[in-house]
């Protein structure tokens, strides 16, 4: 038994009456009872079908109140727990099921039949009480020689979940968190944010995310609170779903906090609960929100934001804005965890120090799965990412150094360029890429989603946007290019996949040619 599997069943043994958790749109809570009644019966399941410690599951679910428990459970038997997006279609799962060592797999019973059919596997109905429709696929050739199931004291440092990271830059790579690097950043997380057992969190995010996994559940879950499943993020239902149900705090991405303030719909239903509302804050992570972004969400919803910095690498966060002393435009103070900046080959504390962020502590990685990495040096993880640390130990984070843009020397940090100019109000999204150019090596390039599509606008807007940067940003920052589309190409978090960006413009400058 780790520190983490102790703290989770502790929390059912000595609450079994208490509300744990529901779906938004269930009226009655699932106790502790209920939620420990699921976990032994899906334990017992992977018993009878032979599986237990040190194997590795595939999970393909949407987002359900039966993740929690299957987390739980496998944890408890020393299983290995690899989520992936619910909607992965049948030939991709097939790929990732054969790339890697697993057992079995847990997936919704729709995707049942075509996996039976393509694979050697048995099916096993795990009739749980908050998720009916689940089945439980084993590798038939690679229990058929064991005769009961695979027991051995779970350690600390065992696998525990493996996720993929963002991948925004090339091919996802695999990271493996233990049950202690898990069990240290749900705590980091509960403490530095003041979260208790009043608290109820709700879960917009996917559930195969760090984001949901520790930053939503684990630190619920430590903290003793209660959790709240949506299927999805609904700007249209989401402040009715946090006033009926009690929600005191949500984790999101800055894609959300924008599509919050447009959507009609979600301003009206905000309108309409406002006075039942027990939300405390949103924290927002994954990327920079923009300052005039930040300041009319706290101003129109009456919320507080908390901006923080992390990553799957983390097991969550690394830096959060304290509550009592918020600095817009920060990413907040280190919490459990040490954070330097990498620079000239050497790793400084000092402040106003500009380089690559490099982090370490009892809740960070030290290699990828798939092999040594140069991302670990002398003891640092260093994260990709370009910052620096003010006087009073606040980090700005200002983009990824893939992402930096060469111009004529100079160079130019993508994520403040996009904040200055995210103040135009025709904007709804930006973004700024490099693209070629002859003579100043990389064009500075302004990529536009316009609130509203009107292409008879676009000179308009252009003008606009270089008298705007002529008075905000250095000549050298200034976009000498911009495009209007009307989407980003985006990962499962919101993050826009700028290198495919990248290649969907240069199509374009092709063919306009």
């Amino acid at each position: 038994m780790t520190k983490l599997t102790q703290a989770l069943q502790k929390q059912l043994i000595d609450f079994p009456n208490r509300p744990l958790i529901k779906e938004a749109s269930e009226a009655d809570w699932h106790t502790g009872a209920q939620f420990a009644a699921d976990v032994a019966h899906l334990e017992q399941a992977y018993t009878d079908a032979k599986i237990g410690a040190h194997d590795l599951l595939l999970v393909c679910l949407s987002n359900s109140t039966a993740y929690p428990e299957l987390m739980q459970s496998m944890w408890d038997r020393g299983i290995a727990v690899h989520p992936i997006a619910g909607n992965t279609p049948v030939a991709e799962l097939l790929n990732e099921w054969h790339e890697q060592d697993y057992t079995a797999m847990v997936v919704d019973n729709h995707l049942r039949d075509a996996l039976m059919t393509a694979e050697n596997l048995t099916a096993e109905a795990l009739n749980i009480d908050t998720n009916p429709n689940l089945s439980l696929l084993v590798d038939t050739k690679r229990v058929e020689n064991r005769i009961q199931s695979p027991a051995a004291p779970i350690l600390e440092d065992d696998l525990a979940l493996i996720l993929n990271t963002s991948g925004t830059t090339g091919k996802p790579k695999r990271v493996g968190l233990s049950h202690r690097l898990i069990y240290n950043a749900g705590r980091h997380n509960a403490a530095s944010q003041s979260i208790t057992d009043q608290d109820t969190t709700m879960i917009v995010m996917p559930m195969f995310h760090i984001n949901a996994q520790v930053m939503a559940v684990v630190t619920t879950r430590l903290s003793g609170g209660k959790i709240v499943v949506t299927p999805k993020f609904s700007a249209s239902h989401f402040w009715q779903q946090c006033a009926e149900n009690d929600v005191t705090w949500v984790a999101v991405v800055p894609t959300i906090v924008t599509i919050l303030l447009i959507n009609q719909n979600a301003n009206a239903q905000y309108e309409q609960y406002q006075d039942q509302l027990k939300l405390r804050f949103v924290r927002s992570s994954s990327f920079s929100l923009p300052e005039d972004k930040f300041t009319a969400f706290e101003k129109r919803f009456h919320t507080q934001i908390l901006e923080g910095y992390g990553m799957t690498e983390t097991a969550s966060q690394v830096t959060i804005n304290p509550i009592d002393a918020p600095v817009i435009g920060s990413a907040g103070k280190v919490y459990g965890t040490d954070l330097a900046i990498y620079t000239d080959g050497q790793f400084t504390t000092a402040p106003n120090v500009s380089g690559e962020i490099a982090v370490k502590g009892d809740h960070v990685i030290s290699h990828y799965m798939d092999g040594e990495h140069d991302s670990f040096k002398d003891g640092w993880f260093l994260t990709g990412d370009l910052g620096y640390v003010d006087e009073k130990g606040y980090l700005f984070v200002q983009g990824r150094s893939k992402d930096m843009i060469s111009r004529g020397g100079e160079k130019v940090a993508p994520a403040y360029v996009e904040n200055a100019l995210n103040k135009l109000s025709f904007i709804k999204e930006l973004a700024v890429i490099g693209l070629p150019d002859p003579i100043h090596d990389e064009a500075v390039t302004a990529v536009i989603v316009p609130k509203v599509w009107d292409p008879s606008q676009e000179q308009a807007w252009q003008d606009a946007l270089f008298a705007f940067a002529q008075q905000k940003l250095a000549k050298y920052e200034q976009p000498t290019l911009v495009y209007f589309i009307k989407e980003f190409p985006v990962n499962n978090t919101g993050k826009v996949l700028r290198a495919e960006l990248k290649q969907q413009i240069l199509q374009q400058q092709v063919s306009s040619c």
